[in-house]
């Protein structure tokens, strides 16, 4: 059996080809682009094995609105976010019944602090942010049980600083550094 080397280049995640395409078919809407040239992108992104060609294929797209609040919500059901998203500033996740699970270890994080204020009720969150983040929950009220936060070896070292405020009912907040 031949060994595998070592530097293999990291994969993308269907989610991260999925989020691509979306964004090019956003821009075609927006007028953007041309259809030929969204046909391009897209056999590009769908093709894409590494984030750098994912990234060729996004290129020059105007730039998503990420300095504004966004709020996601759910009355019942899961709430996913992962892959290459573009965080905004502020964050607002609501939801009645349901699990919420926020990956930002490859999303676009373009601000030195991001805000995220979860208004849950029943049901448990899982947040993992990028290996030097810098992680407050001190303004997070919960009333079950307290948030499961491991602070990472490399937390603090230059990365944003992720702030989660708002209140859980009953679940558990559990907050990881992301491993790579």
């Amino acid at each position: 059996m031949t060994p595998l080397p070592e530097n293999l280049p990291p994969r993308i995640s269907e989610d991260d080809r999925d989020t691509a395409v979306q964004r090019l078919q956003d821009a075609y809407t927006q007028g953007h682009l041309s259809h030929d040239e969204m046909d391009a992108r897209l056999h590009q992104a769908l093709t894409a094995e590494t984030p750098g060609e994912l990234v060729v294929a996004l290129s020059a797209l105007p730039e998503e609105d990420a300095g504004t609040t966004a709020t996601i919500g759910a009355a019942s059901g899961r709430i996913r976010r992962r892959g290459a998203w573009r965080v905004p500033r502020m964050l607002k996740v609501e939801s009645a019944f349901g699990k919420v699970h926020l990956d930002l270890s490859r999303a676009v994080i373009e601000h030195p602090v991001v805000d995220i204020e979860l208004q849950l009720g029943s049901g448990g969150a899982k947040i993992t942010v990028p290996r030097d983040a810098m992680v407050e929950v001190e303004a997070l009220r919960t009333v079950w049980k307290d948030p499961l936060y491991k602070v990472g070896q490399r937390s603090g070292t230059g990365g944003p600083t992720i702030r989660i405020s708002g209140s859980m009912e009953f679940g558990r907040l559990k907050i990881r550094h992301a491993r790579r």
